[in-house]
């Protein structure tokens, strides 16, 4: 086992504790997404591991050995650990090269320069190995963080938020390569997030917290298909909510819907079409059914009464 979280408390201030005997578990080699609502406890989690902040009772443990907390560290953080927080703490006078480097030996240099290039080239800065950090973007100043991080290999990679600074064909482009080669390399990754559907194909588990509380813990697959609740289905984008009282009176399984799983039917309840918006790899529309307001996706604009059936989900 990686990493070990055993009844962990921790509290800002002793009224309002975040984390109450918190459990978790992460394996070798597993890209883990971090997700939740802001203030949910996301950033610190991964400061308590890292060994940013001192926990109350509990411990964790990493690689075997049970980290200690800034109390007893004077350095935060562990040799096979790297942290990429939103403060990327790069060297302001050094090139993006000599940053990427910084924690590489120098014994063999033309291995630290193959190394430091193929880098940049995973974080797509390879036109930049020249250029001071103040004359790049926030965007690319993570990306450079992000390489330095892996420049020693660490058994385990910690980014939070590592996308919020970069656009969308960037954030493409760097997400592929990231997690193929942490993968490739044997690198464990947490990453906390707000994006899960961008993620999904290279996440092996997603933990769910909220107000501190782990909500759900399960594969990519399970977290989808079967949400605990209305709280980690909304997580994955828009979402159909339905109370115990409307969920019987539509002969409902569950009380959350994906747009996706209510489908136009020859047979089925009627709807009366609200709207109904192009939204680029689909059209968007908005139906009122016995009163309630649902969200549904079609490959075709439509209009007028139609008739639509709830799909159950194959768990």
């Amino acid at each position: 086992m990686l990493l070990e979280i055993n009844n962990l408390f921790f509290s800002h201030n002793k009224e309002n504790p975040l984390f109450q005997n918190l459990n978790l578990r992460f394996e070798e080699n597993r890209i883990i997404a971090l997700a939740g609502e802001s203030g949910c406890g996301k950033s610190t989690l991964l400061n308590l591991i890292y060994g940013l902040l001192d926990w109350e009772s509990g411990e964790i443990i990493f690689n075997g050995t049970k980290l200690l907390g800034p109390k007893g560290n004077l350095v935060p953080g562990e040799p096979e650990m790297k942290f990429v927080a939103q403060n990327f703490d790069l060297m302001p006078y050094a090139t993006v090269a000599e940053n990427v480097g910084k924690f590489i030996s120098n014994i063999n240099l033309k291995q630290k320069k193959e190394t430091v290039a193929e880098l940049l080239e995973v974080v797509g800065l390879q036109d930049f190995a020249n250029v001071l950090p103040k004359y790049l973007s926030g965007g690319q100043q993570q990306r450079v963080a992000i390489a330095r991080a892996l420049s020693v290999l660490p058994k385990l990679l910690i980014l939070d938020e590592p996308f919020s600074n970069l656009d969308f064909p960037r954030k493409i482009e760097l997400r592929e390569r990231l997690f193929r080669y942490v993968k490739q390399n044997g690198v464990s990754l947490i990453i906390s997030t707000h994006e899960l559907q961008d993620i999904m194909p290279w996440l092996d588990q997603i933990v769910i917290l909220q107000a501190g509380r782990l909500i759900q813990n399960d594969s990519p697959e399970e977290t989808y298909r079967n949400p605990y609740n209305s709280y980690v289905a909304k997580l994955f984008g828009e979402v159909n909510i339905f109370s115990k009282t409307e969920a019987e009176d539509f002969q409902l399984s569950k009380l959350s819907y994906y747009p996706k799983e209510i489908k136009i039917t020859e047979t089925g309840l009627e709807a009366e079409v609200l709207e109904s918006r192009f939204a680029v790899n689909h059209y968007w529309n908005k139906l009122r059914s016995k009163g309630k307001e649902l969200v549904i996706y079609t490959d075709e604009k439509i209009s007028g009464t139609i008739s639509v059936s709830f799909i159950q989900s194959k768990g």
